[in-house]
């Protein structure tokens, strides 16, 4: 079965949301993903990209038709890095640790410290626990983002432009990196 299946679905914002005056920004949307799968979505600037995410995730309900997500699907998300607020004074561990969902205790276990250090080690960002994040570059700010995403353990991952405004050193390798997670047998869908 797949992971999130949309079928026929609608989004509008604004005034009366379900009613008139509402504008739209998706229409009739029917979109699969299956395990595995790796999903680009392709628009211009203002298309419901965006939207069509926080669709998925669950933050926007549809105005019609429905999403159905199969029972126990853990969903990563990774924003666009430009809506991330890179001066927080946090560092690298305590920033990926911080997404970590059904922590019992506001100091971290040596387990979740374990756990935390495996995703950098595994996005090329081992030793870096202790750096602040607004000391990385943007590709290691965007590995953080992304090892957010991963540190629950998802079986689908979603990512909102994330080769947009860094280099094009830096593109390649989010890229190989995404081809290296689904080839793991994660489900990735990039806009």
């Amino acid at each position: 079965p797949p992971l999130i299946e949309v079928t026929g679905a609608s989004v509008a914002y604004g005034p009366g949301r379900r009613g008139a005056g509402a504008d739209p920004v998706l229409v009739d949307v029917d979109l699969r993903v299956d395990p595995g799968a790796f999903t680009a979505v392709v628009g211009p600037s203002g298309s419901g990209k965006t939207t069509l995410l926080r669709l998925l995730l669950g933050s926007v309900r549809p105005t019609a038709g429905r999403v159905e997500r199969a029972r126990g699907t853990r969903v990563g998300y990774v924003p666009q890095v430009e809506s991330v607020d890179w001066q927080f004074p946090v560092t690298v561990g305590e920033c990926v640790l911080m997404a970590r969902t059904g922590r019992r205790w506001p100091w971290p276990s040596r387990e979740e410290r374990s756990e935390v250090a495996a995703v950098l080690d595994r996005l090329g960002l081992g030793g870096l626990e202790g750096r602040h994040i607004r000391a990385l570059s943007g590709g290691q700010q965007q590995r953080v983002a992304v090892a957010r995403a991963l540190i629950d353990r998802p079986r689908l991952l979603l990512l909102d432009e994330p080769t947009s405004g860094v280099d094009v050193r830096t593109r390649h390798d989010v890229l190989h990196l995404l081809g290296d997670l689904n080839a793991d047998g994660l489900a990735v869908l990039v806009t």
